[in-house]
């Protein structure tokens, strides 16, 4: 007997599904069943992951489309596509339904209904035999020949009343009656899960659920002999006759560009060939040299015979708005760091510096999407979005989806309150537990925190939120990538409204648009080239050249440059600021781009990972000679020293080494992205090994060559980005070591970006010597700006670093400033330009100091009312005695900026206490190699990456610089109060300096030193 289950919801009807598309699938088909419909609620977000599934594993059950689509509480309908009519009928329902509403709802309407033309339904009756009957004859009206009844036996003691139902309305209208379980689940196991989600969604317990929860297992995929069982024969056969006649897959989708771009009297690929013709006069000067002129026409080729023109047209056309609006921007991706980019202007990165294999992502075997990312100033990333909107309009573009998914502490938190735990207890566990502790995990956790592992109740807890981590929890918005068609999107794809106002999604995300070969345009912020062009805008005023990205990489390799990186002088810099970057600057030493390129890529969990840091750094440092195995590898791993640094060399090795075809290639990296998911990439290494074996390679080379990729799973950074990053790096170090004003001002007028505070940004800037000055009510602006005095430039400090002040109305005051500035506060107060709380915000980061003596003194001012009233209009101010001490005004200015540019903490504590043992940041320097150390310093930043083996790394920011502490696994574990909850450490280690001189102390003892500054507010920037 055979069965197609045509009602199935899964993990992607949010809070009601309790399985991956992907397991439903699999499932199905170990079941025996013919067909598997994913429905999910007015929604195809999950129905790729089932297609993908099914693809991958070649499984022998049919996937069909629908959507399963609530009308009212009378009226439930399960849609299905039968062919791709219905398919995109059911596409722009679900968008009409989802546009009419707020993100994450919808409203159906009966016009919806009345205009299905395609799809088949199945009706879901309701329990009142009233309503049910309008609805019967409204379907006999309105889809004859296309409807059926849809029937479940669930066991929870109300079967036989809807049995009788279902058998009236049959005879009733003469409406057929398919057999379906409404499967929630793939197996009974997940019934606790589903029952959780449920009352998460509901925001209540499972116990206050009553009669609405699933009481037991019936609602997963059934075995087709219990269905057998529990269902006439005829109405087991509906479903496979229904299932029959769906025909539809995804793989018909096609996608076509919007021929717009192209102007009238030139084809597609005229008009790329004529703008590529012409960024060539504009790139090289005249006509480039015979080898590029070549790689130009190879890409050209490929490029045609994949029918990508429109594609990179589309992209051309978006960065030449950007062009026009004086927007910086800087495209990266193997596509983008191509000649044709060059010359089109998308990329910066001159393809002679480099090696990028173009091949990579436009292979004719693989029919892959080019890979090209476009980064744009953070601040005015919406002019281009709202550009591509306008140009296309609403209905033919939208961004991609992200799956938002549950995490340990939204799971542990939304699981805790549905089985009943107290949120004051979930939130002090949440808080307590040391997720970095990768060698005793949560769960292990439990006891010491109040929740004995050993109950049922917790037990239940631990394994609910175990199963839960991971699921989809809601749908958001990508970063930056849109989907443009030809036609309307809905066609395509449904299209709903996100959270944000003026934008739009569609329900798949960026992993389920390559799935199925749909082209995205990447448009993505990055606030290093806000900062950047802020900084350009202030140093060109004043010079004859324009200073930009080009002319500064046209300025060649800068070695007084190159110099400050080497001795990790990058605080503010773009990508080598990281603790784990200015440890290794002064060991790669950088001299050139290239290094850059490597530099960037290497400080990641890939090439750590698989054990290639260390043998590249020693080949060169030494100059060892690298042998390598044949003429092929050595193509590819000679500019990185004999060593995969890359995503793509991990590629073309599998493909000159182990003989993969182009195919097989594309699934090892589809392979090694998911690794940490599903495993996926073990499959390959037999065939790795194998392939390598057959080509004479020794299986040691093999064996590494696989362990190699599977650290870079997940993780592998790719040489085309971090060459286009690379460009990026140069710039900003360019900018910090000729102008570091401007390049601090642009800095921290972009804030929040990169790795550290506005505090350590402006700490950097004084140790380099700069006068950095307070906020001032006459002298600031809401942005920092520069001060000249005599030849020295200083940093004035804007209102945007004081806490609760409103934007619109410090900029409205700043631009009604009398000429003179503000004679007083009460002169401030009485012009009505800022409001009471405004007011007292300034006055509490002591912004008013000229005019009003010390910030307690600005307040009385403030609240003094008494010369308002005609009695004391002659009457003296009273004026508050004393002063404030360093401690004091130090507090203020943290607890309202988050700063001071006078006092820091560390010193003052000096001050105050006698700490004869405690060496200071800028003494470590003149330690000796393995000497015990006790430093004092602010946290501000913990880093625990991954591949660290529970390692986590302090900064300890003290009065005369930074220093950086490894906390080893057990020390925290040991300590954990004050590794977790100091804002003020210190730490009793042992000092380690490795032969470039850098320096990091190893933590011993850990000591919460908070209550000696327990008023401070530090900020720390911690990356998990």
């Amino acid at each position: 007997m055979m069965f197609a289950e045509l009602v199935c919801q899964s993990n992607f009807s949010f809070l009601t599904g309790a399985s991956d598309p992907e397991e439903l699938m699999a499932s199905a088909a170990f079941l025996g069943y013919q067909a598997l419909a994913i429905t999910d609620e007015c929604s195809v977000a999950g129905v790729v992951r089932a297609y993908a599934e099914k693809k991958r594993h070649n499984l022998p059950v049919k996937l069909i489309v629908g959507s399963r689509l609530v009308l009212n509480e009378d009226f439930e309908v399960v849609l299905l596509c039968p062919n791709k009519q219905a398919y995109t009928e059911l596409c722009r329902i679900i968008t009409n339904a989802r546009r009419r509403s707020a993100k994450g709802e919808y409203q159906l309407a009966e016009w919806d209904l009345k205009s299905i033309q395609h799809c088949l339904a199945i009706w879901l009756p309701g329990a009142c035999s009233q309503v049910n009957t309008f609805w019967g004859q409204w379907l006999s009206r309105h889809m004859p020949q296309r409807c059926w009844l849809g029937a479940s036996r669930h066991l929870d003691g109300s079967d036989e009343t809807a049995w009788s139902e279902i058998l009236r309305l049959e005879a009733m209208f003469d409406l057929p009656v398919v057999a379906t379980s409404q499967a929630l689940f793939h197996h009974s196991d997940r019934l606790p899960v589903q029952q959780v989600l449920h009352a998460i969604r509901e925001n209540t317990t499972v116990a206050r659920l009553g009669t609405r929860i699933e009481i037991n297992a019936e609602r997963g995929l059934q075995p087709v002999n219990k269905l057998k069982k529990l269902y006439p024969q005829k109405w087991l056969q509906a479903s496979v006759d229904i299932a029959e006649r769906c025909t539809f897959c995804l793989s018909q989708l096609c996608y076509q560009y919007p021929a717009e771009i192209i102007p009238e009297g030139y084809t597609a690929q005229s008009y790329l060939r004529h703008c590529v013709e012409k960024g060539i006069k504009k790139r090289f000067g005249r006509e480039p040299s015979s080898d590029i002129r070549a790689i130009i026409e190879k890409e050209m080729q490929l490029i045609q015979e994949q029918h990508y023109e429109y594609f990179f047209l589309t992209i051309y056309d978006v960065v030449q708005f950007a062009r026009d609006q004086d927007i910086l921007y800087q495209g990266r991706g193997s596509a983008a760091n191509s000649v044709v980019c060059y010359c089109l202007e998308i990329t910066a990165v001159d393809p002679r510096q480099i090696n990028v294999l173009f091949e990579r992502f436009i292979s004719k075997e693989r029919d892959e999407p080019p890979d090209i990312d476009v980064d744009f100033e953070h601040h005015r990333r919406e002019e281009v979005i709202q550009y591509i909107y306008s140009k296309y309009g609403r209905e033919r573009t939208a961004l991609a989806a992200t799956v938002i998914a549950f995490r340990f502490k939204s799971a542990f938190r939304e699981t805790g309150k549905a089985l009943g735990f107290a949120e004051t207890q979930l939130d002090h566990v949440i808080k307590n537990i040391n997720r970095r502790d990768k060698a005793m995990p949560w769960q292990s956790q439990l006891s010491r925190l109040g929740l004995d592992p050993a109950s049922p109740r917790v037990r239940q807890l631990i394994y609910l939120v175990e199963q839960i981590i991971g699921f989809p929890r809601h749908l958001s918005q990508h970063v930056g990538g849109f989907v443009i068609s030809a036609g309307p999107l809905y066609e395509l794809v449904p299209i709903e409204n996100a959270a944000m106002e003026e934008r739009t999604v569609i329900q798949w995300d960026k992993d389920d648009l390559e799935t199925l070969g749909l082209l995205k345009v990447d448009v993505l912020a990055l606030g290093m080239l806000t900062a950047i062009q802020k900084a350009f805008r202030l140093i060109n005023p004043h010079f004859s050249d324009k200073v930009s990205i080009p002319f500064i990489t046209g300025l060649g390799d800068d070695p007084q440059v190159y110099d400050m990186i080497c001795k990790a002088d990058t605080v503010g810099v773009f990508q080598i600021e990281s603790r784990a970057q200015m440890g290794m600057l002064p060991r790669l030493k950088p001299r050139k781009y290239y290094d850059l390129v490597v530099q960037i890529a290497i400080v990641r969990p890939g090439p750590i990972q698989g054990d290639m840091v260390h043998p590249y750094l020693r080949r060169r440092q030494t100059n060892e000679k690298v042998v390598f195995p044949s003429p092929a590898v050595e193509q590819v791993l000679s500019r990185t020293m004999g060593v995969p640094i890359f995503q793509e060399q991990v590629i073309q090795l599998a493909m000159v080494a182990a003989g993969f075809s182009g195919g097989e290639a594309d699934q090892l990296r589809r392979a090694m992205a998911s690794w940490k998911k599903d495993g996926r990439l073990a499959q390959f290494r037999q065939k790795l090994v194998d392939g390598m074996l057959e080509k004479g390679y020794d299986p040691a080379f093999a064996n590494q060559l696989f362990d190699q990729i599977k650290g870079f799973s997940g993780y592998g950074f790719p040489e085309s980005h971090s060459a286009s990053f690379a460009v990026l790096t140069y710039v900003s170090c360019w900018l910090k070591h000729y102008f570091p004003a401007e390049f601090y001002v642009g800095l921290l007028n972009s804030w929040p970006m990169g790795f550290y505070t506005p505090s350590q940004l402006i700490q950097d800037a004084q140790r380099h010597e700069l006068t950095v000055l307070p906020i001032c009510i006459n002298q600031s602006h809401w942005d920092h700006s520069l001060v000249t005095e005599g030849h020295q430039q200083q940093i004035r400090l804007g209102f945007r670093l004081i806490k609760g002040l409103s934007e619109s109305h410090l900029l409205h005051m700043v631009n009604n400033r009398p000429a003179t500035g503000f004679a007083s506060v009460e002169e401030l107060r009485s012009s009505k330009l800022l409001r009471t709380d405004d007011i007292a915000a300034l006055a509490s980061a002591d912004a008013f100091k000229s005019i009003a003596g010390d910030r307690y003194q600005a307040r009385w001012q403030i609240m003094d009312k008494q010369n308002e009233l005609p009695l004391f209009s002659n009457q003296q101010q009273f004026t508050l005695p004393g002063e404030l001490s360093d401690e004091q005004n130090m507090m203020e200015d943290y607890a309202a900026t988050g700063l001071s540019v006078t006092h820091h903490p560390i010193a003052l504590i000096h001050q105050q206490h006698e700490l004869p043992h405690i060496t200071l940041a800028s003494q470590l320097a003149q330690k000796k190699n393995k000497s015990v150390v006790h430093i004092l310093g602010c946290v501000t930043c913990k880093q625990a990456p991954g591949t660290a083996s529970g390692v986590t790394f302090f900064t300890i920011e003290g009065h005369t610089g930074n220093t950086n502490v490894v906390i080893w696994q057990t020390t925290a574990r040991e300590q954990q109060a004050a590794y977790l909850q100091a804002k003020i450490l210190q730490v009793d280690g042992i000092l380690e300096r490795s032969p470039e001189g850098v320096i990091h102390v190893i933590a011993g003892k850990l000591v919460d030193r908070s209550r000696w500054l327990d008023q401070l507010t530090v900020l720390s920037r911690d990356f998990h």
